[in-house]
């Protein structure tokens, strides 16, 4: 494992160093991604520092919920490489990765079932398996409503329980597609203070939001995204305050909602 430093990087290909005391769990090198024609992932080079939470911004159509499949493997890229711990990544670096995406995606079984099958993918079993889905449902407060099908819950109980499942297996990393886009503000504080706290075991995260607010109460590393390329990448205060690039400082002016690039 090795230090790789973040960088801001301006219109004129101007970069200023980020500090950096932590390696690079998870990188893209050269990442492209080409479907219909149309370049929609363009040359990424990027590394997700370990132990960091990391925010993905970018208007509409620029490409990060492309990205984050791509960096989680569930699609190959046209160009480029995804490396886990400076390796390429594969079935073992996946499994040590957790995604949750913005509509949750539940087994049509019961709550504890839903826990219970995937620590049960883990080869997890017996008195192990029971004790850590317990403990899960106790984390998401949703002990009560073990025996509920898991389908009939409401919004923020059905992402509470896609969240907790995903922790249980005990990623090194938690992959967050917009988790909180959908829910209420009570909803989404609990969701914030569960992946705080996964964050505060050690746990790396990427976050994508479009929440400005959120951006800033969930992250330490900030990434802009904006026609598929990075535009803009470092500590996230220090971009959302002195931004370098015009993609960046457009879309905080609001003068960048859509994507034209991507479209």
């Amino acid at each position: 494992m090795h230090d790789v430093a973040l960088e801001l990087i301006d219109d004129s290909g101007q970069t200023r160093p980020a500090d950096s005391r932590a390696g690079t769990i998870l990188e893209a090198r050269g990442l492209s991604f080409d479907a219909g024609g149309q370049r929609l992932i363009d040359d990424v080079t990027l590394p997700i520092r370990q132990g960091r939470r990391t925010v993905l911004l970018g208007p509409n159509g620029a490409g990060k919920s492309l990205l984050l499949r791509l960096l989680h493997g569930l699609i190959a890229p046209s160009e480029g490489a995804v490396l886990w711990r400076g390796r390429p990544l594969d079935r073992t670096a996946r499994r040590a990765q957790a995604m949750v995406f913005q509509r949750p995606v539940l087994l049509r079984r019961s709550v504890l079932a839903n826990i219970r099958f995937a620590l049960g993918a883990r080869g997890m079993r017996g008195a192990e398996r029971r004790a850590r889905a317990a403990e899960a449902l106790e984390t998401a407060r949703l002990t009560d409503l073990a025996r509920r099908p898991a389908r009939v819950l409401s919004g923020g109980e059905q992402q509470r329980l896609a969240l907790v499942r995903a922790l249980a297996c005990e990623p090194e990393i938690l992959l967050l597609d917009e988790p909180t886009s959908s829910l209420d503000p009570a909803s989404t504080h609990a969701i914030e203070d569960l992946i705080n706290a996964a964050n505060a075991r050690g746990v790396s995260v990427l976050l994508i939001t479009h929440d400005l607010g959120q951006a800033r109460r969930m992250g330490d590393d900030l990434v802009f995204l904006h026609g598929g390329r990075v535009a803009e990448t470092g500590d996230l205060r220090q971009c959302l305050r002195t931004p370098q690039s015009e993609p960046l400082r457009a879309w905080l002016d609001g003068r960048l909602h859509f994507d034209q690039a991507t479209s």
